[in-house]
């Protein structure tokens, strides 16, 4: 599976982002494509996740409620709608895919198919 983002830019808090995954290639419907992030000095952090078939999904406590995964499957795109920003969202955002067991899915170094990172600042 090959993996594109797109979508980062600047924006003030309290608005919305709209990060996108495209995706090519071979795949399985086992597959799950997550999105992370990672600032400068920390490891990379898990925010969300979608089953390929798009059935199952998870979030990180840090997002919930604020950001909604969907997958479009005319497309095979992956989107990451983010409302709600907070500066504390700022980072350089990733998709992923991979096909390990759900209880491991945030474990980002469990993944062997990345995008290249799209940047998110958010300005107070």
């Amino acid at each position: 599976v090959q993996l594109q983002a797109s979508g980062g830019g600047l924006v003030q808090a309290g608005g919305s982002l709209r990060l996108s995954c495209a995706a090519s290639g071979r795949a399985f419907g086992n597959y799950y494509v997550s999105w992370f992030r990672q600032v400068p000095g920390k490891e990379r952090e898990f925010v969300s996740t979608i089953s390929w078939r798009g059935d199952r999904t998870k979030y990180a406590d840090s997002v919930k409620g604020r950001f909604t995964i969907s997958r479009d499957n005319a497309t095979n795109t992956f989107s990451l709608q983010m409302n709600s920003l907070k500066t504390e969202d700022t980072a350089v955002y990733y998709c992923a895919a991979t096909t390990v067991n759900f209880v491991r899915i945030s474990d980002y170094r469990l993944y062997k198919n990345w995008g290249r990172g799209t940047q998110v600042t958010v300005s107070s």
